[in-house]
């Protein structure tokens, strides 16, 4: 699988991963425990089998054209009520349009993941996964419900057969 993600400027990548250490601290589950090199804050815009060609290319542009894209991360919620511990974001019109965008250059790419796809897609940066909603209200007591303000500052791809990311821009 091949993912489209935007990366956090650098202030809002040290907000998330603070969140993450108290998480942590607090006795709970926390990304703050994988310690791969790719693991970082991060905003996924779609998943796919493989990009079609030139593809990365055409995304690289976008993102060129578009970054830095302003970004408040607003309410702390589990997904599903038994998964990801999350900051959603409300999409403003400049996110929204660039993820239409993106899936349409992997309009033609094999394996479309469709939590991602427009319609379904629900923006957020992740701070645990197989998180229980039952521990919602101890963690938004240790992290904040409201979530910090900053930006998007480039694209990269992650790719799940070698767990390698490639900058997009």
């Amino acid at each position: 699988m091949r993912t489209v993600e935007l990366v956090c400027s650098p202030a809002l990548e040290a907000a998330v991963r603070a969140a993450w250490e108290r998480l942590a601290a607090a006795g709970l589950p926390s990304l703050a425990g994988n310690t791969h090199p790719t693991n970082r804050p991060h905003l996924t815009l779609a998943a796919v089998d493989d990009f079609p060609p030139g593809a990365a290319a055409r995304l690289g542009a976008l993102f060129a054209e578009v970054l830095p894209l302003p970004v408040k991360l607003v309410d702390l919620q589990v997904l599903n009520g038994s998964a990801p511990l999350v900051w959603s974001i409300r999409p403003d019109p400049s996110l929204t349009a660039l993820h239409a965008a993106v899936w349409e250059v992997l309009r033609d790419a094999d394996g479309h993941h469709p939590w991602h796809s427009p319609g379904r897609w629900r923006p957020h940066i992740s701070l645990a996964l197989r998180f229980r909603n039952a521990d919602a209200a101890l963690a938004r007591a240790v992290v904040g419900a409201d979530g910090p303000a900053g930006s998007f500052v480039a694209g990269r791809t992650y790719h799940s057969v070698d767990r390698s990311v490639t900058p997009l821009c």
